[in-house]
């Protein structure tokens, strides 16, 4: 079998494409293929996961949308000197950062589009199926790193982009992430498409700092049973994230997320808030600092403060390429809907799921469990989970396989140990033709009135009638992360 029918390529769709989390992934993954780096952060290259049957990082396809027009090399450039990329490295995969920067087409809305939300959508999908159509790639998937925006004003107003996005995902028949607090596949509009798609998503707003460790730190003071009686913090940054969350509607979006993970883990909301500044001296790094106060035996009041300083785009990319390849191998699996078990990688996670960091990546090593192979052949899964036709299944025939393509749940405790030394990674094993792709995918025309961008059922209400808004030039869209 030839090299190119073993490995079937998967593209990475970045909305916010060139912004610096978006060139980071880019520019690690290119790094990490080439033997420059190892693959420090990235949880999927653990032995966890071996022979879970990820696409290998060489396989991955980067194209994306933006509004912005610097160049991938240039903006390697200017990470490099503030200290984000190591020296050396951005030149190294020059060829690759402009290989990529060839694929990034132009997002929006932008001041004075006049285009429909319906027409934006459509042009959205469109892009990203002449990407892996030209490519001929088994599957993509679109991932949000854009800039936060602020939260939908009410009913009646107009879709966000990063809705627009999600819904692009959907025609375009990808899974889809939203690593951003913003509204996305979470939009009433989108969560109906999504159920309707049958198709595999996970997010929103990754974890990466401050909420990583109060996903720690909380359940420590639970398990302990010490009464936390108050938690501050604050966020100093710089970059376009400092910039975008000056907007107090942007930063309250970001800080439900933060505040979430305490009432999850604790079970109460003490008292406190966090504030996020905007320091454009940083660049792009951050400091975070809590302040916890908390009552130990007989009411001894104790402080505990802590000081996370770090790099807003090292963090995120690893995280990035880890849920892009297992989103995919979820998609490839024939899981459907929301994928709980990726709530390890958000504050705000889809689905139900526990808050503990502990306890979530329990459920990520069992996903990876679930997604391995039969008896590391790949062509039995893929003959599992597609039919051998590459017919598109319905939504509720979620895991195709799961008897005979996937272990069963209460196998996969005992699998966790024996099999993630034992396993080799597997290779994909066979192309699909372009037609056969993840964007063609369709289980037979749907009725007229079953298109989600030409509804025409009745009146409905205001917030409904994203398929046929025109009226007219938009407000400028959040700019993505820079």
């Amino acid at each position: 079998m030839s090299a190119s029918l073993s490995r079937p390529r998967v593209g990475v769709w970045l909305i916010g494409a060139r912004g610096s989390v978006a060139t980071t992934v880019v520019t690690g993954c290119a790094a990490i293929t080439a033997g420059l780096h190892p693959p420090t952060g990235m949880v999927t290259e653990t032995p966890a996961f071996t022979g879970s049957g990820l696409p290998a990082l060489s396989d991955l396809v980067f194209g994306g949308h933006d509004t912005l027009d610097c160049p991938l090399p240039k903006r390697a450039e200017t990470l490099t000197a503030g200290g984000v990329l190591p020296p050396g490295v951005a030149t190294a995969v020059a060829a690759e950062l402009a290989a990529a920067d060839r694929e990034i087409r132009p997002g929006g809305p932008t001041p004075g589009d006049t285009r429909s939300e319906a027409e934006l959508i459509t042009a959205f999908a469109d892009d990203i199926r002449d990407f892996a159509q030209r490519h001929e790639l088994e599957r993509t998937v679109v991932v949000n790193v854009a800039s936060t925006e602020p939260a939908p004003a009410g009913p009646g107003t107009p879709l966000p982009a990063s809705t627009l996005y999600a819904l692009a995902a959907l025609r375009a028949g990808c899974s889809y992430v939203n690593f951003t607090p913003s509204e996305g596949m979470h939009h009433p509009v989108a969560a109906v498409e999504a159920e309707r798609s049958g198709l595999p998503y996970a997010g929103r707003d990754g974890k990466t700092g401050q909420t990583l460790l109060r996903a720690v730190l909380g359940p420590m003071f639970a398990q302990r049973a010490l009464n936390v009686r108050a938690w501050s913090g604050t966020n100093l940054l710089g970059g376009g994230d400092g910039a975008a969350l000056a907007d107090p509607a942007a930063a309250a979006a970001k800080n439900a997320g933060k505040e979430r993970v305490l009432a999850d883990t604790l079970g109460t909301v003490p008292e406190g808030e966090v504030h996020i500044d905007d320091v454009p001296a940083l660049g792009d790094w951050k400091t975070a600092w809590d302040h916890i106060a908390f009552d130990g035996f007989l009411g001894t009041r104790m402080i505990l403060q802590t000081i996370w300083q770090g790099c807003d785009s090292a963090l995120a990319a690893p995280l990035v390429l880890d849920l892009a390849r297992l989103t995919a191998r979820a998609h490839e699996a024939g899981l459907t809907g929301p994928l709980s078990e990726l709530g390890f990688y958000f504050k705000d996670p889809v689905g139900e799921g526990p808050a503990s960091l502990g306890e979530q990546y329990e459920g990520l090593v069992g996903l990876g469990v679930r997604l391995r192979p039969v008896g590391g052949d790949p062509d039995a899964l893929r003959a599992a989970a597609a039919g051998e036709c590459g017919g598109h299944r319905e939504p509720g025939e979620k895991a195709a396989a799961q008897g005979a393509g996937l272990l069963g749940g209460a196998q996969e405790a005992a699998a966790v140990g024996a099999a993630t030394r034992a396993e080799a990674p597997v290779e994909g094993a066979g192309r699909r033709e372009p037609n056969e792709e993840c964007v063609a995918q369709d289980a037979g025309p749907r009725e007229p009135n079953e298109e989600y961008v030409a509804q025409d059922a009745g009146p409905r209400e205001p917030n409904e009638e994203y398929a046929a808004q025109d009226a007219g030039p938009r407000e400028p869209a959040v700019g993505e992360r820079s």
